[in-house]
């Protein structure tokens, strides 16, 4: 299509366009419908009932407690009230500190169920039972991406977890059997 042709399409498309607004557009201003001035409007009769005045009555010679103020949209009971002593009492007392409490112990998904020592290295092995896989972890190595074996001991492992700084002990624990050990067919030394 030439340059030509692609003008006179465009200046055809927005006649086209000026010519829909133009018949579509609301032709009167205002109000729509029913307009204020109309006459033939009549309202409905409802007549009201009567007042009970005899129940209104009742009610005004209902007796209710000075001081005890309920919220009716609450099924909450208000706490008894406090009295005079118990308020002169509460006023006198020194604030308290807010004691969080201690945070749950360190759980280590692992069992402990071996240890070696190696000549050339003061540090011993620790074997982790880990579901099937066992782990072999050296004193100051990181295990299981959270925890850092500290120190092995003759029937547990000092262990400290990562994100925290929270030791926890972990006993050993015979491995069940048909676990694989870490030498092979020898059970693991020093247990």
């Amino acid at each position: 299509m030439s340059r030509r042709t692609q003008i006179g399409v465009l200046i055809g498309l927005v006649i086209l366009l000026v010519v829909v607004y133009i018949s579509n557009r609301p032709q009167m201003t205002g109000l729509q419908g029913v307009m204020a001035s109309d006459s033939s409007f009549q309202p409905l009769s409802v007549e009201e009932p009567e007042l009970r005045l005899d129940l209104l009555a009742k009610l005004q010679k209902l007796d209710y407690p000075a001081g005890a103020h309920r919220d009716i949209f609450t099924n909450v009971a208000l706490p008894p009230q406090q009295t005079a002593e118990e308020k002169r009492r509460q006023e006198h007392q020194y604030p308290t500190v807010q004691h969080w409490p201690p945070p749950p112990p360190v759980e280590v998904p692992a069992q402990f169920f071996g240890y070696a020592s190696m000549r050339s290295s003061p540090h011993r092995l620790a074997f982790f039972l880990n579901g099937d896989e066992v782990l072999v972890v050296q004193e100051g190595s990181v295990f299981l991406s959270r925890f850092r074996l500290d120190k092995i001991g003759n029937d547990s492992a000092d262990v400290e977890e990562v994100s925290s700084g929270r030791h926890a002990s972990v006993p050993m624990v015979a491995p069940p059997a048909g676990t694989p050990t870490p030498g092979g067919d020898q059970p693991p030394p020093n247990q």
